[in-house]
């Protein structure tokens, strides 16, 4: 596949703001031309005093004309400057809300297989930096490439000898920058693989340091992150060292142009070929060219850092997302099956092999069998999650891939054991699950997900941020948040992954009275490893290697079912060695 340009990327970025861009490029071309004004009206006051006529009126004349050009100069480079940040950072939020739609229409196995660092470190650094070629590259580009094509021009209207020789330094830079060039690419792509590698580790520090902390592993963990930070710092400055002494040397060979100007300079006064006034604004513009050049210099510098950023935000936008359709399909109620689906997370092991199912509308369905099993896919798979490898999952008849994500979501409402509180208030996070329910309506629905009792002993109540709240919540009332808002949503499919699997003895009951207040009339499917919460399901399948090896009742499967005897029985077990006895059970 041919690599694409990174131009090409950044110009599609900047499609919606081409107007803005195009008037930015103009007036930074009219600020380069007014600084040129300057310089020639300087040439003419040189003139006259050479001539022997500096009139007041005339050195006014000449001063005003080149405050005048100074004043166009710095006015449209002031509207090019703002037209192309206002730009630049409208394309920024566009590309990061382009990118947070992909990776919520992306198969969720490429969102996770990802690390945090670096999807992190993408969409913050990698997008800021898009922000130095749309603000500086594109309208400055132009610019600085202009103003030494200007100024040689007019310096060979002046004398053609004294602006060839004012290039003299330019290609000794050149093959300078050449070298410091060779091997860059692949440096750079180490380094910037290091820098990824070094955000992942940061983050997953940080993220894991309450673990570190309790597991007294904060000696070793700190070891791993000292050591990638440090790799990273000792791999920068070898290659930074490397590149000094030949990025010094350009720096100081390129401005050095009156090294040609002045000996060529006075020799062509010395023949008669050259004025005074001409030897002293050919001086001066050969000093004026190298800004822009230094400036270009430093661009051509940070490209391969353009190049790595806009390709690395490309590719983020390019995610392949989940086939969809944007036809509503005819769903005869809620029912759904499993016709011998197979599905792998790589193409190595198959997770579910020849799935075969059926969860009857409006019934209460639990899967249990051995970790691994295939339980907490089966669910996933349903949401679409991700799409299997081969078979159909049918909702209500129709094959989920036939229906609009959308619709698929407006029929499920999924719950796991791992619930995460958003940045907002309480409140808010319940109302996520029907963004437009009145305050009523989420106060109603998080009495039916018995919250009410806990988020009103806090100061701010339901206002509470969900930052503050979450360091003082634990796991089962924050399940029963994640509870409030599937209630509040109303989905006619319920998928509960684990939903008891924070709650302790005293808080089992509140949630198993919340979990019948969700699933109330739905389709609800179950998947626990707690079976007295699934006791007096309708149907109980049992899951084991990819397979649903067997179905029935509680009391059915007893009889018949080796495994889940042995299932229950370790269960019951385990709540006699935990309670001391089993003074009952409680039911969904």
């Amino acid at each position: 596949m041919k690599k694409k340009n990174w131009i090409r990327v950044v110009l599609d970025f900047a499609a919606n703001c081409r107007g803005k861009m195009i008037v930015s490029v103009i007036c930074a071309v009219i600020s380069v031309f007014g600084g040129i004004v300057p310089y020639f009206a300087v040439y003419n006051i040189i003139k006259l005093f050479i001539e022997g006529d500096p009139t007041t009126s005339n050195i006014v004349f000449w001063g005003l004309i080149a405050l005048a050009g100074y004043a166009v100069k710095q006015l449209f480079f002031l509207v090019s400057t703002m037209l192309s940040h206002i730009s630049a950072y409208t394309i920024l939020e566009n590309i990061r809300k382009r990118m947070a739609d992909r990776l919520m229409r992306a198969p969720l196995g490429t969102v996770l297989n990802d690390t945090a660092g670096r999807i992190k470190n993408t969409i913050v650094d990698k997008v800021e930096e898009i922000e130095l070629p749309l603000a500086h590259a594109i309208p400055e580009v132009f610019s600085h490439m202009l103003l030494p094509i200007a100024v040689f021009v007019y310096l060979c209207l002046i004398d053609w000898r004294m602006a060839l020789v004012t290039l003299v330094t330019i290609p000794v830079a050149a093959i300078s920058i050449s070298i410091l060039m060779r091997g860059f690419s692949e440096k750079y792509n180490k380094y910037m693989k290091s820098s990824d590698h070094v955000n992942s580790v940061i983050v997953e520090y940080i993220e894991g340091i309450e673990v570190i902390r309790a597991f007294n592993q904060s000696a070793s963990s700190y070891e791993k992150f000292s050591y990638s930070v440090r790799s990273f710092l000792d791999f920068s400055l070898e290659w930074f060292r490397s590149t000094w002494p030949v990025m010094n040397f350009s720096l100081a060979v390129l401005p050095s142009s009156l090294l040609g100007t002045v000996p060529l300079g006075i020799h062509l006064y010395s023949t008669g070929s050259l004025s005074v006034a001409e030897f002293a604004i050919s001086i001066i513009l050969s000093l004026g060219i190298v800004a822009p050049l230094m400036k270009l210099q430093m661009i051509v510098n940070d490209i391969k850092a353009i190049d790595y950023a806009v390709m690395t935000a490309d590719d983020f936008l390019n995610l392949e997302p989940i086939p969809d359709t944007d036809v509503n399909a005819s769903i005869s109620g809620c029912g759904i099956k499993f016709n011998d689906v197979s599905f792998s997370y790589s193409n190595n092991l198959k997770v579910l092999d020849g799935m075969n199912l059926e969860i009857v509308d409006g019934s209460f369905t639990a899967l249990v069998g051995p970790s691994g099993g295939g339980k907490s896919t089966v669910a996933r798979l349903i949401a679409r999650f991700w799409d299997i490898n081969s078979g159909s999952i049918e909702i209500g008849g129709v094959n989920i891939k036939d229906m609009p994500l959308s619709q698929l979501m407006q029929l499920t409402s999924y719950v796991t054991q791992d619930n995460f509180l958003f940045d907002c208030s309480l409140k808010e996070n319940i109302r996520m699950g029907r963004p437009e329910a009145s305050d009523s309506e989420v106060f109603e629905a998080a009495q039916a997900a018995q919250c009410d009792d806990f988020i009103s002993k806090l100061d701010l109540g339901y206002d509470t941020p969900a930052g503050e709240a979450g360091r003082r919540l634990s796991g089962g009332e924050k399940q029963r948040i994640a509870i409030a808002r599937a209630i509040l949503k109303n989905a006619p499919i319920v998928l509960l992954d684990e939903a008891t699997a924070f709650t302790d003895p005293e808080n089992e009951e509140k949630i198993q009275k919340s979990i019948m207040a969700l699933t109330r009339g739905k389709t609800l499917l179950v998947i626990a490893h707690r079976l007295s919460t699934i006791r007096n399901a309708d149907k109980i399948i049992l899951i084991d290697n990819g397979k649903a090896v067997q179905s029935g009742t509680h009391e059915q499967l007893i009889e018949k079912s080796s495994l889940y005897s042995s299932m229950w029985k370790a269960h019951v077990n385990a709540r006699q060695w935990v309670a001391g006895s089993v003074k009952g059970e409680i039911n969904v």
